[in-house]
């Protein structure tokens, strides 16, 4: 009896112990992420002379030149399309995208594609959008079209070609129609093989009693923390490439056809310009062929270091380890194909 007696306040003891465990634990993590933080900022301190000769080295004054130029570039549409995804999220019924989309998946593609000529923005806008719209219950294969087209047919991007090919206005509706096929084809080629544990979109907040203001901003912060992210570590790696990539190699690439069309595909790839800017860029490659500078177009806004750290980070690894390979294959081919054509 006297065992059995003294087992309850043995138990409640633990039971107390145990409660009062997780805060003590939890303070020393707390002080030793502030002992850590002021060691950083003693050790920065103490070394500004070191740290400032390193970032006045011709190499890191490149490395910032163009991670801020691809930040800058891109931030704006990337708000844009976050803007543009919350509202799809909040405001839009899903019955909306019943109803203007083909029921048929195969005909919903290719209007997809053409669709994406509303969205005035760059790649960093269409992933959000895209993310948006298989939320709603958008086919996944008419979301992918979209995503690829966008960046790449819009208004603005196609002035922004016209303007920089003044004596070549073939480059435009090369890239249109270069741009406009590969992404139904993407788009029919997922349908036909694409398997839906593939494709894994973020869990959103559930925003269910709240008014749609603060549905609408609640999916803001959500997006712009998520793909903001993704975007600062593309860019990181865009800036990290460029500037150690020797200039002397594109001259060499441009003697060969096949070369300089594959050096431009890489090339587009790891810049990571932002699509309404990319058309100035590849005007300025005059030692390239027409053809080789139109694969550098129709890749770019659809696979590159920035784009796919968005795609991972919104649709899932898995599905960009498979799909930014096949996209990046297919751009190519259609791209020359469509130069050889037009051009």
């Amino acid at each position: 009896m006297a065992i059995t007696k003294a087992a309850p306040p043995e138990s409640g003891a633990e039971t107390n112990a145990a409660k009062t465990t997780p805060p003590e634990h939890g303070s020393g993590r707390r002080l030793n992420s502030q002992l850590v933080l002021t060691l950083v900022l003693v050790l920065m301190v103490l070394g500004q002379g070191p740290i400032r000769g390193a970032l006045a080295a011709p190499v890191m004054q490149s490395w910032m030149t163009v991670f801020v130029a691809v930040m800058v570039q891109a931030l704006p549409f990337l708000v844009l399309g976050v803007l543009l995804s919350a509202a799809i999220a909040v405001f839009v019924p899903a019955s909306f995208f019943a109803r203007a989309l083909p029921r048929k998946p195969a005909l919903a593609v290719p209007v997809a594609g053409v669709a994406g000529v509303v969205l005035p923005g760059c790649e960093c806008a269409s992933v959000p959008v895209a993310g948006a719209l298989v939320r709603r219950g958008v086919t996944p294969a008419a979301a992918l079209a979209f995503l690829l087209s966008a960046p790449a047919i819009n208004p603005i991007v196609l002035t922004a070609t016209a303007v920089a090919f003044p004596g070549d206005p073939e480059m435009v509706l090369a890239r249109l129609v270069a741009s406009l096929l590969v992404a139904c084809a993407m788009g029919w080629l997922w349908l036909r093989l694409g398997r839906a544990e593939w494709l894994r979109p973020p869990a959103r907040e559930a925003y269910d009693g709240q008014g749609r203001g603060a549905a609408f901003w609640g999916s803001v912060r959500h997006d712009v923390m998520h793909a903001g992210g993704f975007l600062v570590v593309g860019a990181m790696a865009a800036a990290t490439l460029k500037a150690v990539v020797p200039e002397e190699w594109l001259r060499l690439a441009a003697d060969h056809p096949v070369v300089s069309v594959l050096a431009l595909a890489v090339l587009a790839v790891l810049l990571s310009i932002c699509s309404e800017a990319d058309a100035f860029v590849a005007a300025s490659l005059t030692q390239f062929s027409l053809t080789a500078r139109l694969t550098f177009l129709v890749v770019g806004p659809m696979i590159d270091l920035k784009l796919f750290a968005m795609q991972a980070g919104t649709f899932g690894r898995g599905f960009a380890l498979r799909f930014a390979p096949v996209t990046f294959v297919l751009a190519i081919a259609v791209s020359v194909l469509t130069g050889a054509v037009l051009l």
